[in-house]
């Protein structure tokens, strides 16, 4: 069993604590590694750390900073297979799923490669007689990036990082506490590629030592992914305090799906959205509201398809369905799925007392899938987190869009139709933020931000795209204007108070 330790400066430091957390396999049940809670003393100094090495690293040029994230992107290609097997096996997505977290992560790279000519300022010549104007976007100093366990590589590593230190800022990560290995392992890699020390730093520690990013006079801002009260309490202290926050929290999206739909196509596309990594994103779809028409057939059929879903080790490239990612977790989930039970709702499915031969110990869950479930029942409003699916019947696209409106979260919305009309009203009354039409996952590629809406997100600039940079930079405007000869003889000159 491996005793991790934190990684500031460039080097991994051993933790003084006495406190450690342990690192599953989620496949297995079996511990791998124990994680260190490190202290206060231990998170201020690597604050500090950044703070320095922000000095030297905000005055590279920035076509010389992203030189070095070329050089990430080529070392996560060469690694990709090392990379996917940590992935799966420290979080239990499958092969598959595992392998896209990577590559997400060096899509964020990539985009952050471009960094040159997305930080560009504008200017306006002669904005008034004789006054010059520009504007450019400068980088800030220390930012905090608290990552979730259910994106080990692609949220610090694709959301965060990249974006943070082209724009000329240093971070330091809170490491997920049931999944750190993986951002560790990113952090050799930058080393790596020629990243100077202090400029990427990952603290592993409770929520208790992760209070000091918010009021610290050295963080400038704070990128969170997590729960909604978590993110609310984290947006409202931070900003108190004057920092930038981006707080991407919970969801529960819904695809509606009208009679017109395609049955098995559209069967297909809800199950990978629901069951992709056992449920455990944001992105997830665990409530699809049918149409009448439709519903008995898509059921009948995403009933077939999940039977045959095939669940087992992460790592086994031919599983369908790997584990959750601890004990506690499926403990929450098997919770849930009894109050469905109780509150009434048809378990069409059940996905409980599932064992893998061989891999006894693991944290599996089968696909669950709920029918008839109602507006008054907790499980098709609350965030699960499991691969746990809620069938919503309703008679009209309207009575559809109004039960997706009236939840509180709005990552992603989706609709199921080959109606033009009802995909363009959907598209422009829905409240989601990421909308799907015929999309189950209707995330955006990496120059479009991440955009959830409501209680889904709070702050004003989302993660990645445009939005991506403004976080991590703020806006200086400079104004000038030179005198000729005549001009520089006079006594008194006339002068611009920003007015035309």
């Amino acid at each position: 069993m491996e005793k991790l330790k934190y990684f500031a400066g460039g080097q991994y430091r051993e933790s003084k604590t006495d406190k450690y957390n342990e690192v599953y396999n989620p496949s297995t049940g079996e511990v791998t590694a124990l994680v260190p809670c490190c202290t206060k003393e231990e998170v201020e100094e690597t604050i500090a750390i950044a703070k320095e090495a922000y000095k030297t690293w905000s005055k590279v040029p920035i076509v010389k900073r992203v030189q070095i994230l070329y050089k990430v992107r080529q070392l996560i290609e060469e690694h990709m297979e090392e990379l996917t097997y940590l992935v799966a096996q420290e979080h239990g997505k499958v092969w598959s799923e595992a392998e896209g977290d990577v590559l997400k992560a060096k899509e964020g790279t990539e985009l952050a490669c471009s960094a040159p000519s997305l930080i560009m300022g504008e200017s306006l010549m002669n904005a008034s007689k004789g006054f010059d104007t520009v504007l450019y976007r400068e980088s800030l100093g220390v930012f905090a990036g608290i990552i979730p366990f259910n994106f080990p590589a692609m949220i610090p590593m694709g959301w965060m990082t990249p974006m943070c230190i082209a724009a000329g800022n240093t971070i330091v990560l809170k490491g997920a506490s049931f999944t750190p290995r993986t951002a560790l392992r990113f952090a050799e890699l930058y080393k790596e590629a020629g990243l100077p020390d202090g400029v990427l730093n990952i603290v592993t520690c409770s929520r208790d030592e992760a209070e000091i990013f918010l009021t610290h006079p050295d963080i400038k801002g704070i990128s969170f992914v997590g729960s909604t009260s978590v993110g609310k309490h984290i947006y409202s202290v931070a900003a108190a305090h004057g920092k930038r926050v981006q707080a991407l929290c919970e969801a529960k999206n819904h695809a509606l799906v009208l009679n017109d739909a395609p049955v098995d196509r559209t069967a297909a596309g809800i199950m990978n959205s629901a069951f992709g990594c056992a449920g455990e994103r944001c992105m997830a779809l665990p409530v699809v509201v049918a149409q009448e028409g439709i519903a008995d057939a898509l059921v009948a059929k995403l009933k077939e398809l999940a039977q045959g879903l095939k669940v087992g080790p992460a790592y086994d490239k031919t599983s369908g369905l790997g584990p959750v990612v601890n004990a506690k977790h499926k403990e929450s989930i098997l919770k849930w799925i009894q109050k469905g039970i109780d509150e009434g709702a048809e378990l069409v499915l059940d996905g409980r007392n599932v064992t893998v031969e061989g891999f006894e110990g693991g944290y599996y869950l089968g696909p669950t899938i709920f029918d008839h479930v109602t507006e008054d029942m907790s499980i098709g409003t609350n965030e699960i987190f499991g691969p746990v699916l809620c069938i919503k019947r309703v008679k009209t696209f309207e009575e559809g869009l109004e039960i997706m409106n009236n939840n509180p979260f709005a990552n992603g919305s989706v609709i199921f139709t080959q109606s033009g009309y009802y995909s363009r009203e959907f598209m422009e009354r829905t409240h989601g933020g990421m909308v799907g039409i015929n999309v189950g996952i209707p995330v955006p590629v990496g120059v479009f931000p991440f955009s959830g809406h409501k209680d889904s997100f709070f702050g004003d600039l989302h993660c990645l795209g445009k939005d991506g940079i403004k976080f991590y930079t703020e806006s200086k405007c400079v104004t000038t204007r030179w005198f000729d000869e005549e001009e520089m003889k006079k006594t008194t000159v006339s002068t611009w108070d920003g007015t035309i």
